[in-house]
């Protein structure tokens, strides 16, 4: 199987040209490539497939083999991916995913793409559609129990749910101990991306994430995103801010008239390679 590893500010991913390759078992491929001992090395797999309702579709899988809706960092490698390799050699493109058609803008350097600002679409905020067992009609800053410890979080779905849980110390987190409990608690029936952010001044945010069947990663777009809705309803920040994450910087903006969130982020080619699969 002929792939590409790729990155969006280091949320790596093994992307498949299924324009050309077809791919039998999607979720057992995904397991193997994203071992980092015995496969590839990558938190999942993105199949890029032909669409009849748009430019290209992205098919994404973790690294546990389940299937993903929607992936912010993956989202814009594909978009790099299409452009640079001559299969969809446009500017402006619309990208089908399980969550719905995405809008993308590309920036180009030299041929190549360096910049994707991505319309992420409009913030799902009921609790019972993200989902969020809550007697609100919105979980913000719901007192929740973890490990004996009462936090507070804002529940967000970018077309995936997430938790955002703010902390007055990200760096020193063990987040290998407290992600599973968020990931796996009662109140988010369908698993919860869970976001621990430091709120650094109104334009800025510093998060560590920990995704529902990856565990932590470098980088989170849809996480980014749900930090950013999360920030400004709970009159933390404006409508623009610069989230930072391990692998590196987004920028988020949040059009409350158009209700609509843009994320802007780079997109990076590693390398081209083939793998015999078992």
């Amino acid at each position: 199987m002929k792939f590409t590893k790729m990155h969006g500010i280091g949320n790596d991913y093994v992307y498949v040209n299924c324009f050309q390759e077809k791919v039998d078992n999607p979720s057992e491929v995904a397991k193997f490539v994203s071992d980092r001992h015995f496969g590839v090395g990558s938190d999942g797999l993105i199949l890029i497939k032909p669409s009849q309702i748009a430019d290209c579709e992205m098919d994404m899988y973790n690294l546990d083999g389940s299937q993903g809706a929607m992936c912010g960092n993956g989202i814009r490698c594909v978009a790099k991916y299409v452009y640079d390799y001559g299969i969809v050699p446009k500017t402006t493109l619309r990208i089908a995913t399980k969550s719905g058609i995405k809008e993308l803008n590309l920036t180009v350097e030299n041929g190549k793409v360096s910049l994707v600002r991505v319309n992420m679409g409009s913030p799902i905020l009921e609790a019972s559609k993200i989902p969020v067992v809550s007697d609100q009609s919105q979980a913000v800053n719901q007192p929740i129990k973890v490990n004996g410890h009462t936090y507070y979080f804002t529940g967000v779905s970018m077309g995936n749910p997430h938790a955002v849980v703010y902390l007055d110390d990200v760096d020193n987190l063990d987040i290998e101990k407290i992600g599973p409990a968020f990931e796996k608690h009662p109140v988010f029936p369908d698993r919860v991306n869970t976001e621990f952010v430091k709120v650094i001044d109104r334009k800025t945010l510093k998060m560590r994430v920990w995704e529902r069947g990856s565990g932590e990663t470098l980088a989170c777009g849809t996480g980014a995103c749900a930090v950013a809705v999360s920030s400004i309803l709970n009159n933390l920040t404006g409508e623009e801010v610069t989230v930072k994450l391990l692998g590196g910087d987004l920028k988020i903006h949040w059009d409350r008239l158009e209700n609509l969130v843009y994320m802007t982020g780079p997109a990076t080619t590693v390398f081209d390679g083939e793998i015999t699969l078992p």
